[in-house]
């Protein structure tokens, strides 16, 4: 599935009763809270030792991604464009792949 048509499908379901505001309010504020579900579940599986599930990191990954789609389509911003940008600020950091050594030494801070 490309980007733009994963938002496209996945902001039928926002929800429809917000103000303009309240919807980025709650977008970023859900973004929030589900990377914090992921981070919890990776804490459970690599510190506890519970035994990791694949489909459970996916479907909170999976919450991630629908709360940036609807967020970057709040403020008319398509995914595929999103996506492009980050590989673009990536590839001009670590034009051969990460080093640590360009990393200690980034331009771009």
């Amino acid at each position: 599935m490309h980007f733009d048509d994963y938002q496209r499908q996945a902001c039928r379901t926002r929800n429809f009763t917000l103000t303009e505001n309240e919807e980025k309010a709650a977008y970023a504020l859900g973004l929030a809270g589900e990377a914090g579900a992921v981070v919890d579940y990776l804490k459970k599986v690599l510190f506890p030792g519970h035994i990791g599930n694949r489909e459970i990191l996916k479907r909170e990954l999976g919450d991630c991604l629908w709360y940036i789609a609807a967020l970057a389509n709040k403020y008319d911003i398509l995914m595929s464009s999103v996506a492009e940008t980050n590989i673009a600020k990536l590839s001009a950091r670590y034009a051969e792949g990460f080093t640590s050594k360009d990393s200690q030494e980034r331009k771009d801070v």
